[in-house]
């Protein structure tokens, strides 16, 4: 049994972004390096044991949307992108992706997500001041399910 999601994210994004931002995005896209420093996901906490066998907490940061070539159980590829948009009304960025996540992903995920919807172009704005995000589907399901932000949490699955 697993429990393997196939996340779709379709946004457009304001024009106002920071450079440093955009290194960032483009790292957890899988598109550039790492930044030195992080602003959008900050935290990546992880338990390692020490040479003594103590557990303690590391920062281990890693790319959350940066799978790419063929996808494990979803079938098709996993991608991502993000393209410049100067075409009146979309100023600003226009950004896909198709991953495979798992729940215990969800968290770290839903922290880049809702940072996305605070720059989502307004027309991802629905009329209960929910932010269209993409959508996600469990890899046995045959339809997905939408995607949203709102108040600051994804509408992930119970």
């Amino acid at each position: 049994m697993s429990d393997i999601y196939e996340l779709m994210i379709a946004v457009d994004l304001r024009d106002e972004i920071s450079e440093l931002e955009l290194a960032e995005l483009s790292w957890h896209l899988g598109t550039g390096p790492q930044p030195e420093r992080l602003s959008i996901v900050t935290e990546f906490p992880v338990v390692v044991e020490d040479d003594s066998g103590i557990p303690e907490i590391e920062d281990d940061p890693y790319p959350l949307l940066a799978g790419h070539g063929t996808a494990w159980r979803v079938g098709g590829v996993l991608c991502s992108a993000l393209t410049r948009r100067a075409d009146p009304p979309w100023k600003g960025w226009s950004l896909t992706s198709r991953q495979e996540i798992h729940p215990d992903e969800f968290e770290k995920v839903g922290e880049l997500l809702c940072w996305l919807a605070t720059r989502a172009h307004d027309t991802h704005l629905l009329g209960d001041s929910a932010v269209g995000i993409g959508s996600l589907r469990f890899y046995e399901a045959d339809a997905p399910d939408a995607l949203q932000v709102k108040s600051g949490q994804v509408n992930w699955p119970t």
